[in-house]
C-alpha cells in the first residue's frame, strides 16, 4: 500500500502545481481516474477546467486531447471516419480525437444530443463501433467535460443517460486571494512544463488496486440505504441508478486507496455522496437543488460504527 499512496501522492503533487488552493478538486480528479470512471466539470469560465485536464494528461506521461463542442459537431468529429483509400482499394479508419488517454469534452452542453450520445459506448465501454468494426480505446482513459451552468443559451441540457456515465460532478470555483495573488504573479506551473511522474502501466496498475480495496458489510449496507433514501424521499422525482450505487462504491474505494487504506470507511461513501450521487437525481419542483437533497438525506442516515 505504501508504494501505491506514494504514487498517487506524486499525481497530487503534480496537479497541485497547476491547480492552486484546491486539493478537494485535485484528490476527485485523481479519484475518478483511479476508480476508471468520468468526470463532469460544471463551472464558470476560467478557472482552471482545461489546466486541470492538461496537467493530468502530461502527470501520467498519456495523449491529451481537447474537443470543443458546438452546434454543428458530428459524431464523426469525435469518434472519427472510414476514408476510402485509392491505393489499398479499401477503406480504412481515421480515429477521432477521441483516442486519447484524456479527454477534454469542452462545453459538452453546446453540442446537439445526437453528438452527445456519440460518447455513451466510449465512457461506458472504453470502445467505439463505427461500420460494423469495433475499435477499442486507449487505456487508461478518462474524459473530463465541462458545462457552465450559468450559460443556457444555444446548449442542450445533458439528458439522464448520459449524466449517469460521469462518475463525479466536481465544480473548482474562483480561487481565494492568496491563490489568485499566487496565480497572478506566476507561481501556478502551466500545464506544458509538467513532467510525468507516473506511466499509463502505474495508472492500470493503482485501477486494478482499488477495485481489491476492501468493504465491510456494514459500509455496504449504509452505502444501499443511502442510495435507498434517494429513492424514497419527498425531495426527489427519480432516485440513484444502480449505476449510481455502484459508481459511490468505485469512488470510496479510489478515496480509500489515495488515503492509504486497503478498506473502506463510512466517511468515504459519506464524503462522496453529493459528487458522485447529485447529477444523478431530479429534484421535485420547488425542493432543493441535487447537491442539497443529497447532503439533507446523507445527514439523516445513521452513520455505522
Amino acid at each position: 500500500m505504501s508504494d501505491s499512496r506514494d504514487r498517487v501522492r506524486r499525481l497530487e503533487a503534480s496537479l497541485k502545481r497547476c491547480i492552486l488552493g484546491k486539493p478537494d478538486v485535485v484528490r476527485l480528479a485523481v479519484a475518478g481516474l483511479l476508480a476508471r470512471g468520468h468526470v463532469l466539470i460544471e463551472d464558470a469560465p476560467g478557472v482552471g477546467k482545461t489546466t486541470l485536464a492538461a496537467a493530468l494528461a502530461r502527470s501520467i506521461g498519456g495523449r491529451f486531447q481537447r474537443i470543443q463542442f458546438t452546434s454543428d459537431m458530428l459524431p464523426s468529429d469525435i469518434l472519427g471516419v472510414s476514408v476510402w483509400q485509392p491505393d489499398r482499394g479499401e477503406f480504412v479508419f481515421k480515429q477521432g480525437p477521441l483516442f486519447a488517454n484524456i479527454v477534454l469534452a469542452d462545453e459538452i452542453n453546446r453540442t446537439t444530443p445526437k453528438t452527445q450520445s456519440s460518447l455513451l459506448e466510449a465512457m461506458n465501454e472504453a470502445q467505439v463501433s463505427i461500420d460494423h468494426a469495433t475499435y477499442p480505446l486507449p487505456r487508461p482513459f478518462m474524459v473530463l467535460a465541462t458545462q457552465n451552468p450559468r450559460e443556457y443559451e444555444g446548449t442542450y441540457s445533458l439528458p439522464e443517460s448520459q449524466l449517469d456515465r460521469f462518475l463525479l460532478r466536481i465544480r473548482i470555483g474562483y480561487p481565494e486571494a492568496a491563490d489568485e495573488k499566487a496565480i497572478l504573479r506566476g507561481v501556478a506551473a502551466p500545464p506544458e512544463s509538467v513532467e510525468p511522474v507516473l506511466t499509463a502501466a502505474d495508472i492500470l496498475r493503482l485501477q486494478e488496486e482499488t477495485e481489491r480495496v476492501r468493504v465491510d458489510e456494514s459500509v455496504l449496507d449504509y452505502l444501499m440505504a443511502l442510495v435507498a433514501a434517494t429513492r424514497s424521499s419527498p425531495l426527489l422525482g427519480l432516485g440513484v441508478s444502480p449505476r449510481g450505487s455502484r459508481a459511490l462504491l468505485r469512488a470510496a474505494q479510489a478515496a480509500a486507496l489515495a488515503d492509504n487504506r486497503d478498506y473502506v470507511v463510512p466517511d468515504d461513501v459519506k464524503q462522496l455522496a453529493v459528487p458522485v450521487l447529485a447529477h444523478r437525481v431530479v429534484p421535485r419542483a420547488g425542493a432543493l437543488d441535487g447537491d442539497g437533497a443529497i447532503r439533507a438525506i446523507a445527514q439523516e442516515i445513521a452513520i455505522p460504527r
